[in-house]
């Protein structure tokens, strides 16, 4: 893991900060989208057969009643328990931010803003690196509480077509029946398009690799998205206070993700910087992924020295960072002076392993710096809103020269003619 110094190393610096750009998979994932619109089931069986199961025509794409049956005799004692905890803690959170329709009636005008959830939502969990049961919940419970009316689930399964036992537990603890054992692009094409088997959805949500976010973009149009998001990325602010040991954890807890995780520490103190490479090499010596977290540590990870903690809140300003940690002295002043974060770790006791499970809010979080215009996956994201407008005679006709006036300025007579029409109407 490399050590910059902000004063000495600026250019260093200001590469971390861009990030690194991703693998274009763009002109690939064009031509799976394509075959399978064109294509429909056969199209998304060739994939699936190639990527996924190569005996999927004949197992089918659906989960059957049965396989959600014994995945919850195959879960290990304690996790259907430990799964129900989480869950309820992130049904309690995401339940106040529910936003009711309102309106508001004077002298001859009705203003509403109506809430509706959306009709169909697609949720895509990946496989590959781990068994992501959280993702069903942070992806299906917010869903859920919106009120949306058929949540459906798409989701890599292994060669011998199995879906992982706690990952279909965890879909029908949230009410999802309706699962298919694909992934990649060509399960975001049959989500977005539709086939004989597979309806079409109104919005896809959920994380994956670059294919999968390749594909989210390119139908971003005939469906919502919720975001463009990967790789994982966590920046860890620390001054002489922090315990090495919780910093180097925390940085292996979030490169064990992918070989692409951007793991990062700015401190204040040298003493932390010199003292966290050999602390992550102990951590690391019996860690079970720690093939994967070597990579990304090695290849995006970076310890960098600040001369402040005010020039540390700049450069989490400018990374504007998925998840930042905050194990300072006084991380709640810390926290005031950041913009821009998916998600605030405050205090060192406050982990990011907790926020990915059981904490309560979203651990779906705008990545690459979108995190200075983007939020967390929300109920919000699984609603839509219609505004309402009515005007009686006498309103309208009050109201009718401002909007002549001001259609004329811009050129749009016919706009103008329209109010006038009313205001002279008998």
């Amino acid at each position: 893991m490399r050590i910059l110094d902000a004063v000495k190393d600026p250019d260093a610096v200001e590469q971390l900060l861009r990030r690194q750009g991703g693998i274009d998979v763009l002109d690939a994932v064009r031509m799976i989208l394509q075959d399978v619109r064109s294509g429909g089931d056969p199209a998304v069986l060739g994939f699936a057969a190639r990527f996924d199961c190569p005996d999927i025509a004949r197992m089918g794409m659906r989960v059957t009643p049965g396989e959600i049956a014994a995945a919850y005799r195959a879960v290990k004692p304690g996790f259907l328990r430990a799964l129900r905890l989480a869950a309820g803690r992130i049904r309690a959170f995401h339940r106040r931010q529910r936003v009711p329709s309102w309106s508001v009636r004077e002298r001859g005008v009705s203003l509403e803003q109506r809430s509706r959830p959306l009709d169909r939502v697609g949720i895509y969990v990946p496989g590959g690196k781990g068994v992501y049961f959280s993702t069903v919940l942070m992806n299906a419970l917010p869903a859920a509480i919106a009120g949306v009316g058929e949540i459906v689930m798409a989701t890599p399964c292994g060669r011998e077509g199995r879906v992982a036992s706690e990952v279909l537990v965890a879909g029908a603890e949230c009410g999802i029946t309706e699962i298919y054992r694909i992934g990649g692009a060509h399960a975001v094409a049959a989500l977005a398009y539709g086939t004989a088997t597979i309806p079409r959805v109104d919005k896809i949500t959920g994380p994956g690799n670059a294919y999968v976010a390749a594909a989210k973009k390119l139908v971003f149009g005939e469906v919502g998205i919720d975001m463009i998001a990967g790789p994982t990325e966590v920046v860890v602010v620390g001054d002489g206070s922090a315990p090495v040991p919780f910093v180097a954890a925390d940085l292996i807890a979030q490169a064990e993700h992918d070989e692409m995780a951007t793991p990062l520490c700015i401190t204040t103190s040298a003493r932390l910087a010199r003292r966290l490479p050999a602390e992550l090499d102990r951590q690391l010596a019996n860690a079970p992924r720690r093939e994967i977290a070597r990579k990304a540590l090695d290849g995006q990870g970076a310890v960098v020295l600040v001369k402040s903690l005010a020039a540390a809140a700049e450069l989490v300003n400018r990374f504007a960072p998925e998840h930042l940690e905050l194990m300072v002295a006084k991380p709640r002043e810390f926290a005031a002076k950041v913009r821009h974060a998916g998600a605030i770790f405050v205090g060192p006791w406050a982990s990011e392993a907790l926020g990915d499970y059981a904490a309560g809010p979203n651990h779906t979080l705008p990545t690459s710096g979108s995190a200075r215009f983007s939020s967390p996956l929300s109920v919000l994201d699984f609603l839509k809103f219609t505004n309402i407008i009515e005007y009686d005679r006498r309103a309208s006709v009050e109201l009718a020269p401002v909007v002549e006036l001001l259609a004329a300025a811009e050129g749009f007579y016919g706009h103008a003619a329209s109010a006038a029409i009313r205001r002279t109407a008998r």
